[in-house]
């Protein structure tokens, strides 16, 4: 551990190489790679603190004056390049050290062309190896919420997710009614000295190929587009009856919950999907796996159809396939909870191979301050059909009680 800050005042300026890139200090040849670099929106979507629009003037500023000066504070700024072209394909910084608690944090951006084949993955471990070798004992770094490829790399790179930091950054322009920027939560990831870099575990693992399908319905996750259909589905009052709380949610809350799915999934927490016809790709519902209970292994599925689709046996077939991939997953016990009058959904949680295992009495809050009884079912491992249902009894509106904040 750092020790003494006078030690830790500069750290050297060395060049890291690694298979996938090259750091090394920026130059002002550099300028031209960084205006093309910055040009990309969605840099500045997460990067609120770039210049909008990004020009030959701010690169050659950062270069020749911003990316010394931090050096000077103890910072590392390294350019991201390509071995074989020496060209900038991104950035990987050092910066906040706090030395008396051997801490610093790290951040990278990356071209849209270089993204997807592992540069930043690379350059994050390369980067946490080089302040482990100069005497740091923990990284860490901060992803927003809705930049599920930032939290890929960190997990990738061996860090682990620590939970979230509440206002933790800024964000672009004046919040409201032209006061300071509002400030944004961050998810917080670090790795230890003695932490391995290897990719660190998830409780949740990507679908195979993206999406699950019987060739009748296709599950796949939320995507930008989805919105308009999902508001419409969740302001439904059948749906909204049997939600938690009982209460419709405004556009805005479906258009977060579309761009923080994939949070939730890295995060272990729940694996929201759209039911899809698989012929046509209409949507037609959405289901859900919430991990509620990792330690016990047990999760909570629920679902909710649009009425034009149900009667088609669509829920069956959706609860089924999510069923199979939890287990594959590693999940060893689902539940899910219905209200006592949607028979049609109990019988979908029959066929699935469900089996009902008690009523509680007032368990979830009503519409008006009331209270209303939830029929409980489960499933395990060895209750699910052999194969796909043929003929499955129609689905009720929803088969499910969705937990409180599901939105957010």
């Amino acid at each position: 551990m750092v020790s003494d800050p006078r030690t830790a005042a500069r750290l050297p300026v060395e060049v890291i190489e690694t298979e996938r890139v090259r750091l090394r200090p920026y130059r002002e040849s550099d300028a031209a790679d960084l205006v093309t670099g910055m040009a990309d929106p969605d840099l500045h979507r997460f990067l609120p603190d770039l210049p909008d629009p990004y020009t030959a003037r701010d690169a050659v500023e950062w270069i020749t004056r911003g990316a010394p000066a931090a050096w000077r504070r103890g910072w590392a700024a390294y350019a991201m390049v390509d071995p074989a072209t020496d060209r900038v394909i991104g950035g990987c910084a050092l910066s906040n050290p706090l030395p008396h608690l051997g801490q610093i944090e790290i951040g990278y951006w990356v071209t849209a062309s270089a993204r997807g084949l592992g540069a930043a993955t690379s350059a994050a471990r390369a980067l946490t190896g080089y302040a482990f070798a100069h005497g740091y004992g923990r990284v860490e770094l901060l992803t927003r919420l809705e930049n599920p490829a930032s939290q890929r790399v960190a997990i990738a790179a061996g860090f682990h997710r620590e939970g979230l930091r509440r206002g933790a950054r800024p964000e672009r322009g004046p919040g409201v009614l032209g006061g300071p920027p509002e400030r944004g939560d961050r998810v917080v990831w670090a790795r230890l000295v003695d932490d391995p870099s290897e990719p660190s575990p998830r409780l949740l693992p990507d679908l195979p190929g993206g999406a699950l399908t019987d060739g009748v319905v296709t599950l796949r996750p939320p995507r930008p587009g989805d919105e308009p259909f999902l508001h419409r589905l969740h302001g439904l009052p059948d749906v909204v009856a049997s939600s938690v709380p009982p209460v419709a949610p405004d556009g805005a809350e479906v258009a977060l919950r579309v761009a923080r799915s994939a949070f939730r999934w890295l995060a272990g927490e729940r694996a929201d999907l759209v039911v899809t016809d698989a012929a046509s790709g209409a949507p037609a519902g959405d289901i859900g796996l919430y991990y509620s209970e990792p330690s016990t292994g047990q999760g909570m599925v629920g679902y909710s159809l649009l009425p034009e689709w149900r009667g088609r046996g669509f829920a069956t077939r959706a609860v089924v396939l999510l069923a199979r991939w939890a287990f594959d997953a590693g999940v060893l016990r689902l539940i899910a909870g219905t209200r006592p009058e949607n028979a049609a959904s109990q019988r979908v949680l029959a066929r699935a191979g469900f089996r009902r295992e008690g009523y509680q009495r007032e368990r979830l809050p009503g519409p008006a301050g009331t209270r209303v009884d939830d029929v409980l079912y489960a499933l395990l491992p060895a209750d699910l059909p052999p194969a796909a249902p043929g003929a499955v009894a129609p689905a009720g509106p929803v088969g499910w009680h969705r937990p409180a904040g599901a939105f957010r």
